[in-house]
């Protein structure tokens, strides 16, 4: 008796195990094709990278060292985009996973967030392609004496764009994770106000980690993270009051 008891335990949880490997699999499906496509546009995605390098006040020669480094740096840029495009699927079946737990009036909050969760990091990213990225070069670049020539491996040059740029995306979702558990009912103004001093502190610790290891970029990046923090008290602030009449 005890035993069959246990298997009528054990099992939802199996069960739930098995959902959520489905769920990876149809992420990760999406994903692959998703990144196939994006390899075949990958020479237009490679030269918007590389627009900012000739868009600058300095100048910056881009040099090949590998014989494969244009190859895995398509491969990459198509697997980032891969990501990116399936966000939407990924974020779906994150939802689609959790839903059974989520009340039939949280549930309705769920396309809005994944909508907005999609278009706030296409902000960020953007927001890091045009204003960051060449700030950021023009600054470092600038710092060379007037007989040193920029000669940068075209592999670092990437990892640098692409790691600032993935970074500002995922930190502009920050508002639209706010505004999902404010309504849910997990996060009000008082809880991050009374963090705030925690999360500054965590913020610059973060962009240390995140950005290439240098203090302007991690400065670049703590500054829009704690606007965003800012911004997250006053969304949560309103959603939390036009919450209260209703209850």
């Amino acid at each position: 008796m005890k035993r069959s008891n246990i298997q009528e335990i054990e099992m939802p949880f199996l069960d739930h195990l098995e959902e959520l490997r489905w769920r990876l699999i149809k992420s990760v499906i999406a994903v692959f094709v998703l990144t196939v496509i994006s390899f075949y546009f990958s020479d237009i995605f490679l030269d918007m990278l590389l627009y900012s390098a000739t868009n600058i006040n300095q100048d910056i020669n881009l040099q090949v060292l590998k014989v494969q480094t244009v190859f895995i740096i398509k491969l990459e840029i198509a697997l980032i985009f891969g990501v990116v495009l399936g966000l939407p699927v990924i974020l779906y079946q994150l939802y689609a996973f959790i839903a059974p737990g989520l009340l039939g009036k949280e549930r309705r909050y769920i396309w809005p967030v994944i909508f907005f969760a999609t278009l706030s990091f296409l902000v960020g990213a953007t927001f890091a392609y045009m204003i960051i990225v060449p700030l950021a070069l023009n600054f470092f670049l600038g710092l060379a004496p007037e007989n040193v020539t920029n000669q940068i491996a075209l592999d670092f040059y990437f990892g640098f764009i692409a790691r600032i740029i993935i970074v500002f995306g995922v930190v502009f979702e920050l508002p639209v994770i706010s505004l999902f558990l404010t309504k849910i009912g997990l996060l009000t103004p008082q809880i991050l106000k009374r963090y705030r001093r925690y999360a500054i502190v965590t913020m610059f610790v973060g962009a240390a980690i995140l950005t290439p290891p240098d203090p302007t970029t991690q400065v670049m990046l703590a500054i829009p993270l704690l606007v965003l923090y800012e911004a997250t008290i006053w969304i949560s602030y309103f959603f939390a009051k036009k919450k209260d009449p209703e209850s």
